[in-house]
């Protein structure tokens, strides 16, 4: 197995990938050709169908497929120009080699997320989370592989959980700075805030967006879970449970980032940062990780709107 990671400019690739996404394309000839994201656990690559005949087999988006194609640098960044391709049959691959996962287990993670549970002192804040994190065995079993998000940050298995213990840790140390803070809502709020994306986005390979998840949205998903559950939980305050509907609402900081409310209270101000935060470093860091171009810079990253710096190993080493 030839990973997307050691990809090099010019090298011939015959192997099994994931097609993470699948567009036909129509160029200005009049021509179709197709573009696809191919994927396995060490990265992406675009993938360009120029010609497409008996050499092209049929294929689904989600399916594991046989590509034989070339490399070639493009605007900056590795690409691949397929010449064959078809389905692969099971017995040519192992499921392992495709999915990334957080860099922590899951199993790892979930018992960190349970260590800050246990930190929430208010006993009706911590049975609503519990209610999710404790008794709700399928939840848990989908939070363990599910992602973050589809693209953007943490798009792999355990990246929601991942994303969301980060996200506590990030918002306990803020609390920490600013007396006003209640840190059993910080941390209720942390735990919850992405809730909604169990439901929102379907989990992998496709990892797409639910019905749910297009019409309504993470947010408003979650608002109804953590609604639905704490107006069941006897010893909860509805004025907490108000605070922390709240933080789920106001998360995105901003009306224009999808945000429904902006955030009014400053644990909810402080959710707000801690997620931003997350999700921009991790970015970061995924942007430097998976760019194999040479020199210390990487592609132009579209969503951020710059080039980050990459430092060597040495550099990198001596800094730790």
């Amino acid at each position: 197995m030839e990973f997307i990671e050691s990809f090099k400019e010019g090298q011939r690739v015959i192997g099994h990938y994931l097609c993470k996404d699948k567009q036909m394309m129509t160029a200005r000839t009049g021509k179709n050709y197709l573009k696809l994201v191919l994927e396995d656990k060490t990265g992406s690559i675009t993938a360009m169908v120029w010609e497409l005949g008996p050499q092209i087999g049929p294929f689904d988006k989600g399916e594991i497929i046989k590509i034989d194609g070339t490399t070639s640098i493009y605007q900056g960044a590795m690409q691949l120009s397929v010449t064959r391709l078809r389905r692969s049959e099971a017995h040519e691959y192992a499921v392992g080699d495709y999915y990334r996962t957080s860099r922590e287990s899951s199993q790892v993670l979930y018992e960190r997320l349970l260590g800050y549970m246990q930190q929430i002192r208010d006993m009706g804040l911590r049975h609503l989370v519990e209610s999710f994190y404790v008794d709700d065995q399928a939840l848990i079993e989908r939070l363990l592989r599910h992602p973050a998000a589809k693209s953007v940050h943490h798009n792999y298995i355990g990246g929601l959980l991942e994303h969301t213990v980060s996200v506590t840790g990030l918002a306990l140390y803020m609390a920490e700075q600013y007396q006003p803070a209640n840190p059993d809502l910080i941390i209720a709020g942390a735990l919850l805030h992405d809730i909604g994306k169990l439901r929102e986005i379907k989990p992998l390979p496709l990892n797409e967006y639910s019905d749910e998840g297009q019409l309504l949205g993470h947010i408003a998903i979650g608002y109804m879970m953590v609604h639905e559950r704490g107006v069941q939980i006897p010893d909860l305050s509805p004025q907490l449970l108000m605070q922390l509907e709240h933080m789920i609402l106001a998360h995105h900081g901003e009306l224009e980032f999808g945000s429904p409310k902006v955030p009014s209270t400053i644990d909810a101000m402080i959710l707000y940062l801690a997620d931003l935060s997350d999700s921009k470093l991790k970015q970061v860091e995924d942007a430097i990780d998976t760019d194999h171009g040479e020199g210390h810079w990487t592609a132009y990253h579209r969503i951020l709107g710059r080039t980050f710096y990459k430092p060597d190993g040495e550099s990198h080493e001596a800094a730790e």
